[in-house]
């Protein structure tokens, strides 16, 4: 444990975080993660990273089919291409690093080091938020308003809109990240999870931290409350504009269009509002590390997965590919 030692003291300081007149800085974290569990370690690892690349493979080979396949240049999977490119990078910011501590005996993260995983996984996580209501947009515009779509989301809108998204998720976790890392931190540096998550570290903070844990809660009900609502509020007119169309074949084929985006809006906000939209942790840390690996380590995996189930020109497009590289190997 790497503490720096002080000689003076800190006067609003919880009692148990002080020896005497002296008050000890947290300089490193040590991330508990699963080392309550040490005998099933190795079979969480070889789960987890079985579980990291399948996601990663689906990821890419989504991101690559789009790319190659001239039916999907379109904005809805233009969308769906940085989606799954920002779910990689998503992945990429807490799965190798908890993969690395199952394996090591160290657990430790620099203080610095924790809040740059902090930044970038919440900006990623905000980002996802306002990136599903944009494509809830997309759909609203193809389905309500067809004959101006091509207009409305001409390509100069859409990166736009993509550039508004991230620029916008990242903000808001530079604010949290900001307020959570404007104090020291002293005391236990024992992070009651796998990754610097809000909760857990804002807990081992010096100073008083309820003002700090309220505001960050109410950017998350603007964050994932609002962007949730924009698409229950495009679905309705979605709903509405489908409900006039004549014939039952096209009402299934519009609906079609929807499936797997509203599949990945109800497991992302759902997870999303498990853990963030509460003012405080419930105490049970192992309730809380299982739900933050379904939001960390299987969440991610649905994105490929629904997309190339339940999306038919996805399939049909990868199945074209397929075909394509059998055709070119067997001549």
């Amino acid at each position: 444990m790497s503490l720096y030692h002080i000689d003076s003291v800190i006067s609003f300081q919880a009692p148990e975080k002080q020896q005497g007149n002296r008050t000890w800085l947290v300089m490193e974290f040590v991330l508990v993660g699963f080392s309550n569990f040490p005998d099933l370690k190795s079979m969480l690892f070889t789960l987890f990273l079985l579980t990291y690349l399948v996601t990663l493979s689906g990821n890419a080979t989504i991101i690559a089919i789009i790319h190659v396949d001239r039916t999907l240049h379109t904005p809805m999977y233009r969308f769906l291409a940085v989606l799954s490119l920002s779910e990689t990078c998503y992945t990429l910011v807490t799965i190798p690093n908890m993969l690395a501590h199952l394996l090591m005996e160290n657990q430790a993260i620099s203080v610095a080091g924790c809040r740059a995983q902090m930044f970038f996984f919440l900006g990623l996580g905000c980002s996802h938020c306002f990136l599903l209501t944009l494509m809830g947009y997309d759909r609203y515009v193809a389905i309500c308003h067809p004959l101006r779509y091509s207009m409305i989301m001409r390509p100069t809108v859409c990166l736009g809109l993509g550039a508004l998204v991230f620029c916008s998720g990242f903000s808001v976790s530079l604010i949290e990240t900001s307020l959570i890392f404007s104090s020291p931190f002293c005391g236990s540096n024992r992070v009651e999870h796998f990754f610097c998550d809000i909760a857990p570290v804002l807990k081992l903070s010096c100073t008083e931290s309820t003002s700090k844990a309220l505001v960050i809660f109410f950017l998350s009900i603007l964050v994932v409350l609002v962007s949730f609502l924009l698409i229950l509020l495009s679905y309705a007119f979605i709903v509405a504009a489908i409900m006039r169309i004549p014939s039952a074949a096209g009402r299934h084929k519009a609906f079609s269009t929807c499936a797997a985006h509203l599949t990945v809006v109800v497991v992302h906000f759902g997870c999303a509002s498990i853990i963030y939209l509460r003012p405080e942790s419930g105490g049970n840390h192992d309730q809380d590390r299982l739900v933050a690996v379904f939001y960390t380590v299987v969440t991610p995996l649905m994105n490929p997965v629904v997309y190339t189930l339940r999306n038919k020109e996805v399939r049909l497009a990868l199945r074209r590919s397929l075909t394509r590289g059998g055709g070119s190997q067997s001549s």
